[in-house]
């Protein structure tokens, strides 16, 4: 208390000091002032400890009240010299509008790209500048901001066409774009430079101030007092459970106390933990340090004097202020910038900014957010200042980075990120920026680098700081630089990286996207600076590339398997990072030929330097094969180190290209370094590397592990081969055309290790007695040699390779993937590569080459390839994976068998190549290639033996294919037979000259085509004998091309027609094999038949016999009687049908009956608010709720269903047995959950997996009917003697089945009170003597003695006590219990429910009311209905016949609800089943069954009705036309409501007709009536007329009602008017109708999911605007939407969590108990993804209803795409909700994927 009175004192002295203060006085008196800095000084020294940090808290509501009008009151009034709101208000008025939209991004908003317009993927839109700009109308894709960026409408640079959108465009166009000082008074601008200069300094001293416990100069308060507090500051490496336990431990607080500390560390950076003396602060420290300094560095924390902190708290304040006034002027504006960028008197670099820039890694986060959003308020928003501070941006550069690396803190809050708003403008002490960056624990979001996107962005920005301040450079040493590791060659070495190394290395990535914002747009014009430094910062990146060149080698590990597996990834990720970086380096070199020819020249002495060693250590040798002889060196692949990473190389491949494309070696070929190319050192590298690969796959590096198979994979994935694989390719390509081609094939050979093979006659005979792996291995290796070759000659889709556009890259690429399958435009997307921009081109070209079919309700839309396309299609597609390669070659096969043609797949016609490679072809015409064709060929003659393989075979087939097509495109383009070089058809046609080949190979090829073991090829064989005729043909023919033709089609007709004549000849032998195997059959059958006569004929008698499992198996009316459901005149019981039914476990049949073993249904009870029209009201007390009243708002109810499948219950009792032992067993093994929680009685269904909780028992039919003998007695008579009955003492108990057996079962739902209870509460008023109301409890004791034993067997009880206790357990969240009398309505109302639910299901959907349930459904129901009648026998009958008193008279009038608090239909079900008890008890056979059940249903659809005529008229009704006449059902409707008017003593509208009235009643009962005949066609088994589907008078008819229901009330007026006017008289009838109380009106409508926006970004923006309702305005970071009732939710986060049952929930679960009793459907924002969630334990995610345009889901929000609402699919999951159906869906999903089973559900 003592604190809380000196803050009382303290503030009520500043009031008295705020009354006597003028704000105006103090500025004049500094205007006065000579030395105005110590003025302002000595006034802060002053009042900010007197306004801040006065207690324990740091942020009391009294600051923001004082600190205005005593701290910055006198600032606004110097500045502008009057009142500072008429200042502000004139200077907004003189003002022009900006031109930059300037808007600053919140988390989570929305942000648009424009994927035509935008210059890079960086430039973005805000929402409301995208909707009004031409950028909507284009290709656009839309994200979600992490905060911190600002929209760059109004930047022309940023945007190739309309830059601006329509608001920013009137701006844009103002002349006066002068200086914005001029808008200034002289006077304004020295006071605003005086005053800002001191503030800033003010602020920027504070903000980077170290000293805990001084003050700078001129600041040191009058008086000083012991007062500290112990600071906590975030970091990025401590966990949240880390820092809750040491809170809890060091200052004493409770959990929520530390979880608030916690949450509030991570959202501003530092939190006041203590509050005392120094040495109380001091203590709490310790104990933090001690407690966090064991795994990693400790957490910071500093003891600080209460005025330092004032005085911090306020210098964000100012902060916050100076941004404020800014927005009002872009003359002040500029005057800050001034200030800020103004050396100090330190000299270069010591400015304010600079300061800050430089500390940044200093600060807390919340100080870093503050300074970060001014400097992009002011430096950033002026186009002149923005230039400079990105120029000192870049002069810190290195600084900042370094600091970074070392920070713990997100990059976001680093001054870093702001390099995007700078070096990607193509136009900053950037080293020392990174190094700070790399030293700070926190996220790059938090940190100045963070900055460099808005800097390094700018076009104009970045090549000004790449010419003036050698930015890549910089950029590139920075990040060599933080790469120390290296090995004694100096390339990288991540080997053995600590978790700390990892984490520095994933920051210095952002030097990458750093270096990737200043090359994202190339330049039009070159100037020499421009040349000169990019060529320098080519050097720079070089020397990077010499360092990854050869780094991770690996060597063959032989014997014995590899102990550890090596560091790979670091190298990959590096790769990948750089992949764009080198494609954009390419691209800039591609854009001026003097750059490109001196970055070559470059790039090969690099590449000498590296091979500098070519020869050391590897022995040269002399190679001979087919006639040629090579010098290469000894190198094997298996045997040395050899490296996957080659970047110099590939560098030098591109360039090679571009000099190809742009045909600068035959223009210049003086200026380039050709002559010094030596082709085998080029070759040499990326030969080993692909030679590595098809060892990998011939099985020879197992022993190496997994390591290098993932290499290999990203070797050829889509994310690296552009700048690996490819490149590789392309370099062979290079080198194939500098080298003799039979010489390169030896060199290959050679490194395969495949020489030895092909040199020597004999060598493949000694080979088959070799190991049959080496067999194996050899086969593959030469399978994947001839693959090599047929890449280096066909792969000519790059231009400068091949004489294509680029967009035939795509186009082959697209071509090739939907060769495999049908693909999602996702899938398309995945296995394309992307540019810098992420963008694939596909949308350019797919309309060419495919189709798309949309998708229905599930699914995705699918692209299908155009039939046309088909005949692109390359088996040996260089970016096939084996897999992908089997998979194509099936579906084609497939696909020409369909259309009637042969099954050979032959090459596609290939593009011509470019001149400077056009001599690659050269290889296919080669000898040694010829003589490697010939020898498969030969190998191939012989059927047995391993030594060759069918790929091999079918590769060498495709290499002459494509041979052949090569001379036929030169034979078609050439003029003349001179010109033609390419004679292969000439060679293959010559007989070998060496002794191991005897024929030609076109002799091979012959011999081979009709081969028995080479079926399979045959069709690609005569292919390539068809095509060397037609191209024998041409060459004979070459002149006259018209014979030609001729010649070639009467080859093609000859070999045709012997084609035709084989295939007919196979089809007749078909058919004729095919008839043969029937006629065998049909005489097998005949005898089977003849043999087991007997056992036909017994299967016919047993499908005649009445063993079907239905239930509606009552007989039809005999004669004209109509059909009913209810009532004495309900059909006899006939003959019993047997219900045989089969157990799903032991498969052993059995009949029901009551006597027999008890059989099962697998049932799952739930609690719903599906049906609810009142989400508001409270869950009900489980202990004290009395259930026997439902309300009509069905605010709380259960719901049953069932999958339908039956067991015995002893076979499911052992199965539960053994799901709960396996459980237990599997809960001490693993500690994760399964997705059904055993101990709350979850299983899941044997047969289906459906999730269950519990068994219903399966009851025989018992009839209810009126039996011939039984009085039926009239309504008045039956309430008489029902009412004495079930007051008076029981008599006697008679014999056990004097009643008849169980009377009829029912289906039974839980439900609140009903309108009968009131109803008959008034009835035992009125119509009943006094003694029958006063004696309602002496049942009580009466009945122990004459107990009525039960029709059913011990084993079918038990079951029935089960099923009864699960639903009372669930419906009301208590523990079983099965004496409560609780236990019984509980059944009867979950009854009631699941057939309300099931009707409404039916009229949303349209369907009829009987006939369209599934079986499952219809089971459900009847056992239900059964079960309810029978389920007195589980309670004691006192309680039972207890409650049917309680519904029939009421006890007192206070005690009742009124009728309109009370659900009809659930009285009616409660009623009936409750009154088998008291029949048991009725010795006399007074009334039949039927009887009651007909007046109970009289009695609920009068009460009823009287329900709806006060409740439901409409108002618009009221004022209807007058009629005369009407039919007697509106009269008589007219007179009852006026007769109710008259009781409410007028409160209800006057009504001048009755057929308004009349429709009302009609539609209001109709749900009610159609939920009464089902669950009296289920519980009597009564059959349904064929033309019910809900038409009015079938419906009452077989109800057995009168269609004019009205005659009920008029026909029983005795007994009803007094009913009525008790009714009536009930307080809260007139309580309710004046408004006290919510009204139901009927019919309900049925409850829909809330409606969403078309729009996904509109769902995003308001998202965004959503703060987290428990931390202060903070922006939550998962927003998520009820789709129940559209209630946004901070989920996934400690600040919203709340204690639901003992146990802390996150905001989703926690809002599922208020709004759905347990269950939820939730769409999660920000990762467009539905949540469903049931319970604490059970979740899953479901895909969202919104597609793109190519019909897929973007969950996680990660393509981009616009996305749009599909009702198909948003109508499907209300359908799952309306069914009861999301836990089951959420079973379904835990089972299918065991990750979701681990998440922590309650927490989100």
């Amino acid at each position: 208390m003592a604190s809380a009175e000196s803050d009382r004192e303290v503030s009520s002295a500043i009031c008295s000091e705020f009354l006597r203060f003028s704000a105006k006085d103090t500025a004049s008196a500094w205007l006065q002032a000579c030395d105005l800095h110590k003025e302002v000084y000595q006034h802060l020294a002053l009042y900010v400890p007197k306004i801040y940090c006065l207690g324990p808290n740091l942020n009391p509501s009294s600051e923001d009240l004082l600190a205005p009008l005593l701290l910055l009151a006198p600032l606004e009034w110097y500045l502008f010299g009057e009142e500072p709101a008429l200042a502000l208000a004139r200077l907004e008025n003189n003002s022009q509008p900006s031109q930059l939209c300037g808007h600053v991004f919140k988390v989570g908003e929305p942000t648009y790209s424009c994927r035509e317009c935008a210059a890079d993927p960086t430039c973005v839109l805000c929402m409301q500048c995208f909707l009004g700009s031409i950028h909507k109308e284009h290709r656009y894709r839309m994200t979600t901001s992490g905060g911190g960026g600002f929209c760059d409408c109004g930047d022309a640079e940023a945007w190739k066409k309309g830059p601006y959108c329509h608001k920013h465009q009137a701006n844009s166009t103002v002349e006066s774009r002068q200086d914005p000082l001029a808008q200034l008074s002289e006077d304004m601008v020295a006071r605003g430079y005086n005053i800002f200069s001191v503030i800033l300094k003010y602020a920027v001293d504070m903000l980077t101030w170290d000293k805990e416990d001084l003050l700078p100069p001129g600041l040191e308060p009058p008086e000083r007092g012991d007062t500290y507090y112990c600071m906590l500051f975030n970091d990025e490496v401590h966990t949240y459970e880390q820092v809750i336990y040491t809170l809890q431990k060091a200052v004493n607080c409770t959990q929520k106390e530390a979880v608030s500390f916690a949450t509030t560390v991570d959202r501003e950076g530092r939190k006041s933990v203590r509050f005392g003396d120094l040495q109380f602060c001091e203590q709490a420290k310790s104990v933090i340090v001690r407690n966090t300094s064991r795994q990693s560095r400790p957490l910071k924390v500093q003891v600080m004097h209460s005025s330092v902190v004032a005085h911090q708290c306020f210098a964000l304040r100012t902060l916050t202020w100076l941004g404020h006034i800014l927005g009002y002027s872009d003359g002040l504006r500029r005057v800050l910038c001034q200030v800020g960028l103004q050396n100090g008197p330190e000299g270069e670099n010591s400015s304010l900014v600079d300061t800050l820039m430089l500390c940044d890694s200093k600060m807390w986060k919340g100080a870093r957010n503050v300074y970060h959003q001014l400097l992009m308020n002011s430096l950033l928003m002026d186009l002149k200042y923005k230039k400079l501070f990105a120029i000192q941006f870049a002069k810190n550069y290195r600084h900042l980075q370094t600091d970074f690396m070392d920070d713990d803190h997100e990059r976001v809050v680093s001054v870093t990120s702001l390099s995007v708003q700078l070096f990607t403008v193509p136009t900053v002490n950037y080293e020392s920026l990174q190094s700070d960056y790399v030293r700070d624990d926190h996220d790059r979001e938090y940190s100045i680098t963070d900055l460099s996107v808005q800097i390094f962005t700018v076009p104009s920005l970045a090549r000004m700081l790449m010419v003036e301040e050698n930015l890549m450079t910089t950029i590139i040493r920075t990040f060599v630089d933080h790469l120390r590791h290296r090995d004694l060659q100096g390339r990288f070495q991540f080997e053995r990286y600590t978790a700390l190394q990892a984490f520095k290395f994933r920051r210095v990535q952002s030097l990458i996207g750093d270096l990737k914002y200043v090359l994202i747009t190339r330049p039009t014009e070159w100037s020499d600076q421009l040349r000169e430094k990019f060529l320098e910062g080519l050097d720079a990146f070089l020397e990077l590339l010499k360092c990854m060149q050869g780094m991770d080698p690996v060597v063959r590990q032989v014997g014995q398997h590899i102990e550890m597996e090596p560091e790979w990834e670091a190298a990959f990720t590096l790769q990948m990072k750089l992949t764009h970086i080198i494609t954009m380096m390419q691209e800039w070199c591609s854009t001026d030929e003097r750059v490109l020819i001196e970055a070559y020249r470059k790039c090969l002495a690099a590449l000498s330097q590296c091979h500098g060693g070519f020869t050391d250590g590897e022995q040269p040798i002399n190679l001979s094969l087919a006639g040629h002889t090579v010098d290469t060196i000894r190198y094997q692949v298996s045997q040395e180190r050899v490296s996957i990473h080659l970047p110099v190389s590939r560098l030098l491949a591109g360039l090679h290209v571009l000099l190809s494309k742009t045909d600068l070696a035959n223009r210049f070929p003086e200026q380039l370094p050709l002559s010094e190319l030596s082709p085998p050192m080029l070759i040499e590298h990326p030969l080993r590397c692909l030679v590595l690969c098809a060892q990998v796959h011939a099985g020879m590096w197992r022993r190496n592990g997994f390591s290098l198979i993932n290499q290999i994979y990203y070797y050829h994935n889509v994310k690296c081969r552009v700048e690996m694989f490819d490149k590789d390719i392309i370099m062979l390509q290079a080198g194939a055309s500098m080298m003799d081609p039979n010489h390169f094939l030896m060199v290959v050979l050679s490194r395969f290790e495949l020489f030895h093979i092909f040199s020597s006659a004999d060598c493949r005979k000694r080979y088959r007695d070799a190991n049959k792996d080496v067999v194996q291995q050899n086969n593959t290796l030469i399978e994947e040699m001839l693959h090599l070759i047929i890449m280096i000659v066909g792969e000519r889709y790059v231009q400068g390779v091949g004489q294509v556009e680029a967009s035939d890259d795509i186009r082959r690429e697209i071509i090739h993937q939907l060769s495999i399958r049908p693909m999602a435009h996702s899938e398309l997307v995945k296995a394309l590569p992307e540019n810098e921009s992420k963008e694939t081109g596909l949308e350019r070209v797919i309309g060419s080459v495919a189709l798309f079919k949309k998708p229905g309700v599930t699914g995705r839309g699918l692209y299908e390839l155009r039939p046309e396309s088909t005949k692109h299609f390359n088996l040996y597609f260089h970016h096939y994976s084996r897999a992908d390669q089997s998979k194509a070659e099936e579906a084609q096969r497939k696909l020409r068998r369909q259309n009637g043609e042969d099954s050979a797949l032959p090459p596609p016609s290939p593009p011509p190549l470019c001149p400077l490679l056009a001599s690659v072809v050269g290889l296919m015409q080669s000898d040694v290639l010829l003589a490697v064709i010939s020898a498969v060929l030969q190998w191939t003659t012989e059927p047995s033996g391993g030594h060759w393989t069918e790929s091999m075979l079918q590769r060498v087939l495709h290499l002459v294919a494509m041979a052949l097509l090569e001379e036929k495109q030169q034979l078609e383009n050439s003029s003349g037979d001179d010109d033609i070089t390419f004679t292969f058809n000439s060679k293959i046609s010559r007989p070998g000259e060496a002794p191991s080949t005897s024929g030609s190979i076109l002799a091979l090829l012959e011999s081979l085509q009709n081969a028995p073991h080479l079926e399979a090829h045959k069709h690609m064989i005569q292919w390539v004998l068809k095509m060397v005729f037609t191209i024998k043909t041409m060459r004979e023919q070459h002149t006259a091309s018209t014979s030609a033709v001729n010649a070639c089609g009467s080859v093609e007709e000859a070999v045709g027609e012997r084609d035709k004549a084989e295939r007919k000849r196979k089809a007749e032998m078909a058919r004729l094999r095919r008839e043969k195997v029937m006629a065998q059959m049909c005489e097998m059958q005949k005898h089977f038949i003849n043999e087991n006569k007997e056992l036909f004929q017994q299967s016919n008698e047993d499908s005649d016999s009445p063993g079907s499992t239905t239930e509606h198996s009552a007989l039809l009316a005999e004669g004209p009687e109509v059909l009913v459901c209810v009532g004495p005149r309900l059909p006899g019981p006939g003959p019993r049908r047997r219900q045989v039914v089969t157990c799903i476990l032991c498969q052993e049949e059995e009949e029901v009956r009551a006597d027999g073993r008890a059989m099962v249904l697998a049932a799952f009870v739930q609690r719903s608010t599906v049906l609810s029209k009142n989400r508001t009201r409270n869950p009900p007390d489980p202990e004290r709720h009395d259930p026997l009243f439902m309300h009509p708002d069905l605010a709380f109810a259960t719901h049953t269903a069932s999958c339908g499948h039956i067991m015995h219950a002893t076979c499911w009792q052992r199965y539960f047995e053994a799901v709960q032992a396996k459980e237990q067993r599997r809960q001490q093994r693993l500690r994760v959950h399964t997705s059904y929680d055993v101990e709350n009685g979850e299983f899941l269904c044997p047969l289906c997996e459906c999730l269950s909780n519990t068994v219903i028992p399966l009851l025989p039919h018992t009839h209810s009917g009126g039996g011939q003998g039984s009085v039926q007695p009239s309504l008045e008579v039956w309430i008489k003697s029902s009412c004495q009955q079930a007051a008076s003492p029981a008599g006697p108990a008679g014999p056990a089945g004097s009643a008849g057996p169980a009377d009829s079962a029912g289906p039974a739902d839980s439900a609140g009170p009903d309108p009968d209870q009131t109803q008959h509460h008034q009835l035992s008023q009125d119509s009943v003597p006094e003694a029958g109301v006063e004696g309602a409890e002496a049942p009580e004791g009466s009945s122990v003695d004459c107990p009525i034993s039960s029709p059913f067997s011990s084993s079918i009880q038990g079951m029935i006590t089960t099923f009864g206790t699960a639903t009372y357990k669930i419906g009301l969240k208590v523990h079983p219990n099965d004496q409560d009398p609780r236990v019984p309505i509980m059944s009867w109302a979950s009854c009631a429910y699941t057939i309300q639910s099931i009707e409404r299901l039916l009229t949303d959907e349209e369907k009829p009311l009987f006939g369209s349930l599934p079986c499952r459904q219809e089971d459900c129901l009847s056992s239900l209905a059964r079960f309810g009648s029978a389920c007195w026998t589980a309670a004691p009958l006192v309680t039972v016949q207890n409650h049917f008193t309680r519904l029939l008279s009421g006890v007192k009038a206070d005690n009742t609800p009124c009728i309109l608090d009370i659900d009809m239909f659930h009285l009616l079900v409660s009623s009936v089943f409750s009154y088998s008890s008291v029949q048991r008890l009725d010795q006399s056979e007074m009334c039949s069954l039927g009887s009651a059940q007909l007046h109970l249903l009289h009695l609920a659809t009068v009460a009823h009705l009287v329900q709806i005529l006060i409740t439901s008229v409409p108002v618009d009704s009221l004022m209807d036309q007058e009629e005369v006449c009407g039919s007697e059902e509106e009269e008589m409707t007219f007179h009852l409501y006026n007769t109710l008017r008259t009781l409410l003593d007028s409160m209800l509208p006057e009504v001048s007709s009755g057929w308004q009235l009349w429709r009302c009643v009609q539609s209001g009962l109709l749900p009610f009536l159609r939920s009464a005949a089902i669950f009296f066609h289920h519980l009597n088994a009564v059959e349904t007329p064929p033309e019910l589907h809900g038409q009015w008078e079938a419906l009452c008819s077989y109800l057995s009602l009168p269609s004019n229901l009205l005659q009920l009330y008029y026909n029983l007026h005795t007994v009803m008017e007094p009913l009525v006017q008790g009714w009536c008289s009930h307080p809260a009838v007139r309580q309710t109708v004046q408004g006290g109380a919510p009204l139901i009106s009927f019919p309900r409508e049925s409850n829909q999911l809330i409606e969403l926006p078309d729009d996904y970004s509109a769902l995003i923006n308001q998202a965004s605007s959503f703060t987290c309702p428990r931390s202060g305005g903070d922006k939550s970071r998962a927003p998520t939407l009820c789709l129940v009732c559209g209630a946004l939710l901070c989920s996934q986060s400690y600040c919203c969590q709340t204690e639901v049952e003992g146990q802390d929930v996150g905001a989703c679960t926690a809002h599922t108990y208020s709004c759905g009793a347990g269950l939820g459907l939730f769409l999660r924002v920000r990762e467009s993804q539905v949540l469903f969630l049931a319970g604490k334990t059970k979740g899953c995610f479901y895909p969202p209803p919104y597609l793109d345009d190519y019909g897929e889901t973007d969950q996680g929000l990660r393509r981009g795409n616009p996305l749009r609402l599909c009702p198909e699919r948003y109508r499907k999951i209300q359908k799952l909700w309306h069914q009861h159906s999301v836990t089951e869906e959420i079973g379904h999903a835990q089972e299918a994927n065991q990750s979701l089973v681990g998440i922590d559900w309650q927490h989100l």
